[in-house]
């Protein structure tokens, strides 16, 4: 099996499901409970929430532990557009933000939040001036991800912090679930509020995530009930999740510089030979592009067809993001790059962990090259 699909969810470091495994086995225990078993696990979270927060360079008071990427970008932009809404009630996001920033920024709108869509130039970068230009008095929230889920561009995050110096009393929110291991991390030097991680994709496990919250930001909560959390986010903590994704969040930190250089290598091998394919168009940036992700189209194949035929060779990849795949729409982070509409119904991801491999992406290549021909003559 060749998985070219981590940008959808990587596989758990053994290490990570023995520490869940044991966490859930032996301090099973409430970490409300006042026995000594839910002292126990509340020992756990708090050890778990001080890891993340020294290898993400914060407070442990300043990371909230959550499901996961979507359910930290709902509690990001609703919690804080609630709870400053007196203040005004226009937001900001970039028009290649992931569904959950969008459906959340929809949802708002809704209510009656005046919402911008900033756009993208044709590598899927936003403009800071763009950022500049759409503010007014009653903007209180920029929401900007720091790499792009589907074709990897990076974000101008340090400079778009930089900017927002200058207006204070806006919220600055990165969707950084990308980013992990992959890219640099500067919370507080980029000026960055609120900040959303999900273990799974960097080996951790599904339903686990959490929310950097900057020391004396304020967020309404989405669920009400036992004031966990520090009555932000209400609900029994998942505390082996919690310390299976700080042991994730170490060993992925831990193996990124070898990694990284690997990943590179892998990730031009591939540019440079799907590059030679009659047809395709390499749709992520040269420049300013995460090393895990490549997306590209191939003229008159079907994207569907084309994963389905490479799963029989025992290669997985994905076509748009993981939670858009399934609807069967062209791409819009494509759209909103100008890439015309036929080649953003045709688009594909292959997406890398460290240890995937040079002699991976040659069978890949070939893989792919040779499909698309077989499905050109049957589409004739």
């Amino acid at each position: 099996m060749i998985y070219f699909d981590n940008s959808a969810t990587t596989r758990p470091y053994n290490d990570v499901l023995d520490s869940f495994v044991k966490v859930s086995s032996e301090f099973f225990g409430n970490p409300s409970s006042l026995h000594g078993l839910g002292l126990l696990a509340e020992k756990l979270l708090t050890q778990a929430r001080t890891q993340v927060a020294n290898l993400l360079d914060v407070k442990p008071t300043e990371i909230y532990f959550t499901s996961g990427g979507t359910e930290s970008n709902n509690l990001a932009i609703k919690g804080s557009a609630m709870f400053y809404k007196n203040k005004g009630k226009h937001l900001i996001l970039s028009s290649v933000e992931h569904p959950s920033v969008r459906g959340a920024m929809e949802q708002l709108k809704k209510l009656g939040f005046d919402i911008t869509y900033l756009p993208a130039d044709q590598n899927g970068r936003v403009r800071v001036d763009d950022v500049k230009a759409s503010i007014n008095k009653d903007t209180i929230l920029v929401s900007v991800m720091q790499v792009n889920n589907e074709v990897g561009t990076i974000q101008p995050i340090a400079e778009i912090g930089k900017l927002l110096k200058e207006y204070p009393t806006i919220l600055f929110h990165v969707d950084a679930v990308q980013a992990v291991g992959k890219v640099p991390l500067n919370l507080l030097e980029n000026g960055v509020d609120l900040c959303s991680f999900s273990a799974h994709k960097f080996h951790g496990l599904k339903g686990t995530g959490a929310l950097f919250i900057r020391e004396g930001i304020k967020l309404d909560p989405l669920l009400s009930g036992g004031n966990q959390e520090w009555k932000v986010r209400s609900g029994t903590e998942n505390v082996a999740g919690a310390v299976a994704m700080a042991k994730a969040l170490r060993m992925s930190i831990e193996k990124s510089k070898l990694g990284l250089e690997r990943m590179t290598r892998v990730k031009s091998l591939l540019r440079a030979g799907l590059s030679r394919i009659n047809d395709l168009t390499i749709n992520t940036p040269l420049e300013n592009s995460a090393p895990h992700i490549l997306n590209f189209s191939i003229k008159g194949v079907k994207a569907e067809v084309l994963i389905h035929t490479l799963e029989e060779k025992g290669i997985y990849l994905s076509t748009t993001s993981a939670c858009s795949s399934k609807k069967q729409l062209p791409s819009q982070t494509l759209l909103a790059m100008g890439v015309p509409d036929d080649l953003a119904d045709s688009a594909f991801r292959i997406s890398l962990s460290y240890d995937n491999t040079e002699d991976e992406a040659e069978k890949v290549i070939a893989a792919i090259e040779e499909a698309a021909k077989q499905l050109r003559k049957v589409m004739k």
